[in-house]
Parts: structure tokens; sequence; C-alpha cells
């Protein structure tokens, strides 16, 4: 159902909305508001026994909780919370008793509501969502809303002024001006022209524009993006149970405090004085607090993590591993040269390369090809096309076979192959045609000129290990690692190669960071797999375990630093909550806080806890990962399938 974030909200259904969201906590509330009334006019025996009562049941229901999940394995502390109701009802501290009660029942509508700020940017990716689309003809003035999953491929859609595009399209106005905040960062409006793509999850600026659809709804990147976060919201950290580890000890340290005033003092209203301070709130809602926070500020700065477990393995990396093609080189290789052998001519080795590449996934197959429109080049029909991933693609054309990839790829199917001379920044792509060397069409992709920089990040940020996994030749290798400050790499890698080398990685957990389809086993292996895929939902997004929506590889020191932010905001929280209680208990073994005022002190625990937590959201932004970029001389390499 389409979401309505600014729809005004019925007062009675928003009550009765949370008396069936939350009945222990509304018949908490109930029942208190009906003994103040009997206290008030002087009936406090009633007042007494309807709290009594009601706090007996409610930690019947919170021990059968527990006991169920005793049996799963898991140990909590809600047992201090079930010990401090019995302890207040027998000493005859009801009011403490219903205070106690109210605070264990609101925990889980206090975390809602504080994930629900913890989550704002995460859901605010997902309240822009599309839901219509206004089908249009261009024969005709006439418009059809339909939903948005009805577009199909091909279907013109009227964009009006203020609206989110539905799908992804190709722009057939003139020009239109998009506001892309939501999918890349950028804050500024982005002007496109006829022909370029517009991305779903885009609002059109001031002029109604008209795209033409070139993916459904499923498969476009707005669409993309919703699922990643929904994956995200759905999953938990192991972390977010950081609090039950401390379950036995701070439950044990708890009980023996409270024994300990109680036998000093021979009083047994101090044993339930004590233990009214230990309730668990405070750890239960911490961690996923500070999560949820965590995951928010990553959505702000286009990283999409699937699930606050990231974040901690992020935070205690030790080992980068990146791909090359596209990851630290720009990854849109622009053709500079083409070198054919005879019988071929420019224009038929690049049209026949361009043909076969269209049936690539490789990041440099769009280049080839749109450098054959450029020159207004027919390409002939493909048949048979078969990539070999990290070394080449092979197809049918006019009847001859064709191989174009790397030079061991080109070698294996003609003899005679010769290697280029490559100037700094370009790559080589072999062609073969019918058992014959073709030629060589040589391109240029330049390094990021913040690969460097990224690389400086990360080890200030305790990543000191860094590796480059790569198709390409040692020689090609030995340049980009140079260039970026890698010391260690791996040329000549298949898939499987990569996927190797990252598992016999000892300094681990070990952070992959990729971009091409083949990438996506090697990122399903890592223990983290960072995705760049700004430019669009593929199977590598699909396999890692995060997503970068902005073409910007310094974003990945920043995910790091977000984790690390994130763990320790968790653990501040978890341990300032252990430090009060504890603090306050020592006190109260003393006589020095009565039952009712100590529950209240304890709801002031919880909500310092948790402000805290939410520091994750927006903790103090660090210097050192604001450092202007460095330009970076581009080393000469060859092409491969990476």
């Amino acid at each position: 159902m389409p979401r309505h974030p600014d729809r005004p909200r019925n007062p009675l259904r928003a009550v009765l909305g949370f008396g069936r969201r939350y009945p222990i906590v509304s018949l908490t509330v109930l029942v208190g508001v009906v003994g103040m009334i009997f206290w008030v006019f002087g009936e406090v025996d009633i007042t007494r026994w309807l709290f009594s009562i009601f706090a007996i049941v409610v930690a019947g229901i919170e021990a059968v909780a527990m006991g169920k999940q005793l049996r799963k394995g898991i140990v909590g502390i809600d047992i201090l919370a079930i010990v401090a109701i019995v302890a207040t009802v027998l000493v005859g501290e009801f009011f403490a008793s219903i205070i106690i009660v109210l605070m264990v029942s609101g925990g889980k509508a206090l975390e809602d509501f504080a994930q629900g700020r913890a989550r704002r940017e995460l859901d605010a990716l997902l309240d822009r969502e599309p839901q219509v689309a206004h089908r249009t003809r261009a024969d005709s003035d006439d418009i059809d809303d339909i939903p948005a999953g009805d577009v199909v491929i091909g279907d013109l859609i009227l964009v009006r002024s203020g609206e989110v595009v539905p799908v992804d399209g190709q722009l057939v106005s003139a020009s239109a001006a998009f506001d892309e905040s939501s999918l890349t960062g950028e804050s500024l409006p982005v002007t496109r022209l006829a022909g370029e793509t517009v991305l779903s999850g885009s609002v059109n600026g001031v002029t109604a524009t008209t795209i033409v659809a070139t993916a459904l709804a499923r498969d476009s990147q707005f669409q993309a993006i919703v699922a990643l976060v929904e994956a995200a919201s759905s999953n938990r950290a192991p972390v977010v149970r950081l609090a039950d580890r401390y379950a036995i000890p701070f439950t044990a340290i708890s009980l023996l405090i409270g024994a300990v005033a109680w036998i000093a003092s021979g009083d047994p209203v101090r044993f339930a004085e004590v233990l009214v301070l230990a309730t668990p709130c405070p750890l239960v809602l911490a961690a996923p607090v500070a999560f949820m926070g965590g995951m928010s500020r990553a959505a702000h700065h286009g990283i999409i993590v699937k699930g606050g477990g990231v974040l901690e393995t992020l935070a205690r990396v030790r080992t980068a591993v990146f791909d090359k093609t596209g990851t630290l080189t720009i990854g849109a290789p622009t053709v500079t040269r083409i070198l054919p052998r005879e019988p071929w001519n420019e224009t038929q080795l690049l049209a026949r390369v361009a043909s076969a590449e269209r049936f690539s996934s490789h990041v440099l197959a769009a280049s080839l090809v749109a450098s054959a429109a450029d020159r207004g080049l027919v390409l002939p029909p493909a048949e048979n096309a078969v990539e070999v991933a990290a070394q080449g693609v092979s197809a049918t054309i006019d009847g001859q076979r064709i191989e174009i990839g790397t030079l061991a790829f080109a070698a294996a199917a003609a003899p005679g192959v010769e290697a280029v001379d490559l100037a700094a920044g370009e790559l080589a792509i072999y062609v073969t045609i019918g058992g014959r060397f073709a030629g060589v069409v040589v391109a240029s992709d330049p390094v990021r000129d913040n690969a460097r920089s990224t690389i400086q990040q990360l080890g200030m940020l305790g990543v000191h290990e860094t590796v480059m996994l790569t198709g390409d030749a040692n020689s090609t290798a030995t340049h980009v690692a140079s260039a970026v400050g890698i010391s260690r790499f791996t040329s000549d890698c298949l898939p499987i190669d990569k996927v190797t080398a990252v598992r016999d990685i000892a300094a681990r957990p070990v952070l992959m960071i990729g971009d091409g389809v083949n990438d996506a086993p090697v990122l399903a292996a890592a223990d983290v797999g960072i995705a760049m895929g700004a430019r669009g939902a593929t199977a590598a997004s699909e396999s890692a375990a995060a997503v970068i929506l902005i073409d910007d590889i310094s974003v990945v020191a920043l995910a790091v630093r977000i984790g690390q932010d994130t763990v320790r905001i968790a653990l501040q929280s978890i341990w300032l909550g252990i430090a009060l209680s504890i603090g306050l208990m020592l006190i109260a073994a003393f006589g020095v806080i009565p039952a009712t005022l100590g529950a209240g002190i304890q709801e002031v625990v919880d909500l310092a806890t948790i402000l805290n937590a939410l520091r994750a959201i927006r903790p103090k932004e660090h210097t050192d990962l604001a450092q202007p970029a460095l330009v970076i001389p581009t080393p000469q390499k060859e092409h491969s399938h990476e």
C-alpha cells in the first residue's frame, strides 16, 4: 500500500492502535489510573491489592516468556525484573511494583520509538517508493494512471513536477532537472539531456517531462535499493544481543548486593530497593537503537548495509581487498586507438568488437558499444556469444568466430598475437577473427583520483593490510598497485582464484570491494563485501553485504568508520547502563533510595542510555575522512574481463 507519512493521524485511532500494539502498557496505565483514584478517596487497601495482583500477573507472563527463551538456549536478564516485581509486592511497596511493571512493559514501546528516530533515513528512502505511473502515448494526449508495477519496457511515462520517477527510463524530453539525493546523496539537482538515463526514485524538477521505460519496476534502481533497505531492516546484529552476555554476571552482582543489604540491615525492604534499580531496560535497549542509528547514518551517506551485523564486522576489519576495474579505476574507459591487422580496417574491427561486446557484462563493454555508436557504425548481428569470466568474450559474426579479451585469451585462439606498447592509463583489447590475429583496440581507464587517499584512510582506521586482485597481467597489476599504494596483489585471477585468495588471508575479518558481476562470488566469500553499485542493481550488489550508491571509492573508508563508531557507541551505552545501575544499587543498599523513587530514577537511566545510543545517528564527523583527494598518475595496463 502507498505510504502517506505526512497525513494527519486521527488521535483516537492512534490511541487505539497503541493499545492493540502494546496491551500490557495500556493495561498498566489503566490499572494505575484506577488505583490512584481509589487511593485519593482513601481506599488504600483496594489500591494495594489491585496493584499487587496486577504486578504478580505481569511477572507471571514475563516468567513464561523467559522460560521459552531459556528452552531455546537464550539466557537473558528478565529474571531481575521478575524478582524486583515480586520483591516489591512482598514487602508492601505496591507503588514501586506498578512503576516497575510500567518500566518493563514500556521498554518495547520505548525501543520502537527510539528505533523510529534512529532509522528515519531508511524510512525516508522507503517513503519515496513510487506507486503510480502516468502512461501516455506519442500519438495522443490521453494519460492513464496505472500502478508502477504495471509499466512495461517501452511505455511512455509522463513525470509531473515534483513527482518521483516510477521506473528506470530514457529521457524523451529535450532536458530536465532531477533531484537524485535519495539515490546518490548529491544535494544539487542534476540536469539530464534527451537520451540520457533517468533512474527511478529521482524527483522531477519544475517542468513536466517524459521518459520511455527501459526496465520493469521490480528491476529498476530505486526498487532494488528499497529491497536492500527492507532486508537491512529485517536483519539484526549479533552484538544487538551483547547485553545477554552480561546477563549472568550482572544478575549475580545485583542479587548479591541486594542480599548483602538485606542481611546487613535485617530489613527485606532493602533487597527490593536494590533490585528496583537492577531492571534490565538500559541493557536491552542500547544496542538495537545504536545499530539502527548506524544503519540510518550509513544510508544518509549513500551506503545501504544489509543488517547491523555488517556494521559489527566492518568495525573489526583488518584486511581490505580491492577489485581493479571500476573499483580502483573509474570503470568508464574510452577508446583512444584502433590498431587493425589486414585485411581489416578500423571501422570493421570496431564494429565487430562492439557487436560481440553487447553480450558482455564487463564495464568496458558499454564503452566499446558507445564508441561504435558515436561513430555511426552499423553493428553486424552476433550469434552464439559466450563470455569467459576474467578473460574475454567470443561470438560468431558473419560466419566467423571472433575472440575479444586479454592477450592470453586471444593468443589461445590464434597464432601470432603480439602485445602492443601502451602509454600510462591505457589498456589493450586483443581481437582474433576466424582464427587469425585481427588487431587491438586501445582504451584508457584512469585510476580514481582518491584511490590512494582511500587506502591511506583505511590504514588510519586500523585496516593495515590492503590487497588487489585482478585478471590483468602482472605488469599492469604492478603499475596500478604502485599508483594507489597497495603492497600486495595477485594478477591473472579468475573468479575462483579471487575466492581462494580471500579465503587464504590470515588477517581477518576481510573486506572485499568490487563492482562487476564476476565479483559476486568473492563478495559473498569475504567476511563483508561492499559493492560499488552506482551503475545499477547487479549480481555484485545482491551478493554483497553492503552497497555504495554513489560512484566514490572514498565512501568505503567512511563505511568502516561508521561501523567502528556504531559498535563503540553501542558498547558505551551498555556499559553506561551497567555502571549507573550498579552505582545506584550500591547507594540503595544503604537505604538512601526508597523503592518508589528508585523505580522513577531507573526510568531516567533508561532515557540516558537511549540518548547516548542515539549518538550513532550523527556522531562528530572526523576530519581525517575529509582530506582532499590526491591526484594519482595512471599506469599502463591491458584489458581483461575481470
